[in-house]
């Protein structure tokens, strides 16, 4: 399905409207029809997980320590904020190498009081942090990733192979979200074939999406009516997740909103398209 640039398009993202600024901002400079649906919802390993990091850092004395996620950073400097452990967590991280996955990791690092120092160009992916440090030299170093417990093991073995002793730490759990009123409209859009594109943002929202929809109608339907719109993945985890569920869409070749936004309105540069 091509949407091109036409007003009016109704095109739905799997991230609440608190997170989704950026989303709407895009949205609406090309008049199109946001719809923000709260996905999932991220449940902190409870609330000593800042402390439990530091436990971590002591005893593990990373090179790197590694962020995938600005959710993990809020969590966890959060927890910080919490048990008055702050300025601990700040120092303990700032004393290794830092690594963000993408820009609005970067961001939430830098509002915490921690400097980024380095940081994937263009592919914003556990691919683009094994290129960094491949880039780096890093063998023989160690590097702590503080995760979700949903988190696949593709990253820890790209950087064991490139030499790296690696360590996670699962700090979070990815939940489905509970759903609610915006779940109800975009039902009812969806189901009246008024939903014209629709951006994945992980692969833990592709299950979460299909968790809470097939709350409210039959996994057949739902399937049948993606195949009816345009479905962009934010990168190829999202991608292989939406395989699993019988649907097939096209991967934004930059793993950002923009990037996603950008695949979803035909932009032929900005898409990978399925093989």
């Amino acid at each position: 399905m091509e949407i091109g640039t036409a007003s009016a398009k109704t095109i739905a993202i799997t991230r609440s409207r608190k997170d989704a600024d950026e989303f709407v901002a895009l949205m609406e400079s090309r008049e199109a029809r946001p719809i923000t649906l709260p996905t999932i919802q991220l449940v902190a390993r409870g609330e000593e997980i800042a402390t439990e990091l530091l436990d971590h850092i002591r005893e593990y004395d990373p090179d790197y320590c590694i962020f995938m996620s600005s959710k993990a950073v809020h969590l966890l400097f959060d927890s910080a904020e919490r048990t008055s452990r702050l300025d601990q967590l700040r120092l303990a991280v700032a004393n290794s190498t830092v690594i963000a996955v993408g820009p609005a990791t970067r961001d939430a690092l830098s509002d915490r009081g921690i400097k980024t120092n380095h940081m994937p160009t263009a592919t914003f992916s556990s691919v683009g942090v094994g290129e960094v440090l491949s880039r780096l030299g890093a063998v023989g170093k160690k590097a702590l990733i503080p995760r979700s417990s949903a988190s696949t093991p593709f990253l820890k073995d790209l950087l064991n192979k490139i030499g790296l002793d690696v360590r996670e730490v699962h700090i979070y759990d990815v939940r489905a979200a509970d759903g609610g009123p915006d779940w109800d409209e975009f039902t009812r859009i969806f189901s009246d074939s008024g939903v014209d594109g629709m951006i994945f943002t992980s692969a833990s929202s592709v299950r979460a999406f299909f968790e809470i929809m097939q709350r409210r109608t039959k996994k057949d339907a739902i399937i049948e009516g993606l195949k009816d719109i345009k479905v962009v993945s934010i990168g190829p985890f999202t991608a292989d997740e939406l395989v699993g569920f019988g649907v097939q869409g096209i991967t934004a070749r930059v793993h950002t909103v923009p990037g996603a936004v950008d695949a979803i309105f035909g932009d032929p540069a900005a898409a990978l398209q399925p093989v």
